[in-house]
């Protein structure tokens, strides 16, 4: 089911407050979503105190020249892949300021989909300074608009989990 822009905000609004409150400062490299996860954080009065930068890095070369993710990742399971949104959730933290940095990759549609990775795959990983990295494999429906909602919901929600288990 596609979430509401209202049920985006309230979990955009809780990761800002919670994040001020720890203060964490976070970071975004995002794929799929073109930068709609960093736009949902910076919707929220206060995110200035907790988001230090967003990576737009929809390009195979613009993930390896932006975060480092090594070439023979993406050679070996492509952009859409558990170990690139790894390697692109570490690689936001060495290329920032970030204690929590989020990243996504996937693939949104309508076309682009294979068997072994249909429209609506999409990898989400979040990494801590302390070593953590935390990955989720998801597999949405719906048109292009509601992947990439979905995507939003479920990847700050990532990184108010991975902020919790550091408690």
């Amino acid at each position: 089911m596609t979430p509401t822009q209202d049920e985006i905000r309230a979990c955009a609004q809780k990761l800002v407050e919670r994040f001020q409150a720890e203060g964490i400062m976070l970071a975004c490299a995002e794929s799929c979503t073109g930068g709609l996860i960093a736009a949902a954080v910076t919707d929220i009065a206060g995110s200035s105190a907790v988001l230090d930068r967003g990576f737009v890095t929809y390009s195979n070369p613009a993930k390896m020249e932006m975060l480092g993710v090594p070439a023979p990742l993406l050679d070996q399971y492509g952009a859409v892949s558990e170990p690139v949104a790894r390697a692109m959730a570490e690689g936001t933290l060495r290329h920032s300021r970030a204690t929590i940095s989020l990243a996504v990759t996937g693939i949104a549609g309508p076309g682009g989909g294979t068997a072994d990775k249909p429209v609506g795959t999409v990898h989400l990983a979040a990494s801590h300074r302390n070593g953590t990295t935390l990955h989720r494999l998801q597999r949405f429906s719906g048109d292009r608009g509601a992947v990439r909602q979905q995507t939003v919901l479920t990847a700050l929600n990532l990184g108010l989990e991975l902020a919790q288990s550091q408690n």
